[in-house]
């Protein structure tokens, strides 16, 4: 369903993975990746949006660094992804999904869901770029919570993640107790199918509430 495209950003362009339904959008979605960059999850998570109704797309945030980025979920995909992670930082990655976000502020309303590094990167949308945003994960969030929500916020945890403990899930509660919070009983990156943390229960019923999110706070111009 997906296809490959080149985005236009203020340091050059990059490349992305965008699917569109096969009837009308309903509004358009930026997926943002995990570390592990552009994958086949990725890019099957862009899918299962446009079967949805959404014009969905994925940038590849590290193509400055690296062009082609698709790491396995082991020690040296980890490594390498937090290394271009940090070479790349929130705020250059923030730059070129404002590019993205610019394609279809004037057609779609548009909203974003990240994975992970993502998930904080989606956090960071809502606060500074005023996007409704779902955060799956979001790890490197608890830093940011000062900052406040400008847009509708949906965050989904995992009860067992060994990454963000309880009293990171609570920090979000108590810093802003207007978004939504889902904890599942799942570990950290229950919803990507290469994860051995993969949980297909709490990423159906995430999947869910997020559909119902983006119905809610997307509505059509």
């Amino acid at each position: 369903m997906g296809h490959p495209v080149s985005i236009p950003t203020p340091r050059g362009p990059i490349t992305g993975w965008r699917a569109d339904p096969p009837n009308e959008p309903r509004a358009a979605l930026v997926v943002i990746q995990e570390i592990f960059g552009v994958n086949s999850h990725i890019r099957r998570v862009v899918d299962r949006f446009a079967a949805h109704g959404y014009t969905a797309v994925a940038p590849a945030l590290f193509d400055h660094v690296d062009r082609g980025v698709e790491l396995d979920y082991d020690e040296a995909g980890v490594a390498r992804g937090r290394e271009l992670a940090a070479e790349v930082g929130f705020d250059r990655a923030l730059g070129d999904i404002h590019a993205l976000v610019d394609w279809f502020r004037h057609e779609l309303p548009v909203g974003v869901v990240g994975f992970c590094w993502g998930g904080t990167l989606a956090y960071l949308c809502n606060t500074r770029l005023n996007l409704p945003a779902v955060s799956y994960y979001g790890g490197r969030t608890v830093p940011f919570l000062h900052e406040r929500l400008s847009a509708p916020m949906l965050f989904h945890f995992g009860e067992h993640d060994p990454i963000i403990p309880p009293e990171d899930v609570q920090a979000h509660r108590d810093m802003h107790p207007e978004a939504s919070i889902q904890v599942w009983d799942a570990g950290h990156g229950f919803n990507c199918d290469a994860r051995a943390d993969h949980d297909e229960a709490a990423a159906r019923l995430a999947m869910e509430r997020t559909l119902a999110f983006l119905e809610r706070t997307l509505r059509p111009r």
